[in-house]
């Protein structure tokens, strides 16, 4: 019975491990822009992983990642999305969206 705990540990612990990597190794290299307006500095988000709300004033995303970025209308990277590819940018909408690599 020891044993097999053991050797079910072992395997959860290797899992978390291996999950842990590949999310550390999921994060793009590069920056994301976001225009907002002509007064207004660029928001930039640098090696950018995971979900971001965009700013409430957002026009204008660019992606200057090696990876796609979604765009979403809503805050929570969910529902329907635009991918923009790398090299590329996108018009938001204004208001509540974000985005996702």
């Amino acid at each position: 019975m020891q044993r097999k705990f053991s050797m079910v540990a072992a395997l959860v612990g290797a899992v978390l491990l291996t999950g842990v990597a590949a999310t550390a190794a999921s994060a793009a290299t590069g920056e994301v822009t976001v225009f907002e307006t002509e007064t207004t500095r660029l928001t930039t988000y640098a090696d950018p992983s995971g979900c971001y709300k965009l700013p409430l004033a957002a026009h204008v995303l660019n992606n200057h990642t090696d990876r796609p970025v979604r765009i979403y209308g809503d805050p929570f990277c969910a529902g329907p999305s635009v991918t923009v590819q790398p090299g590329f940018g996108s018009h938001v909408a204004p208001g509540s969206g974000s985005f996702s690599v």
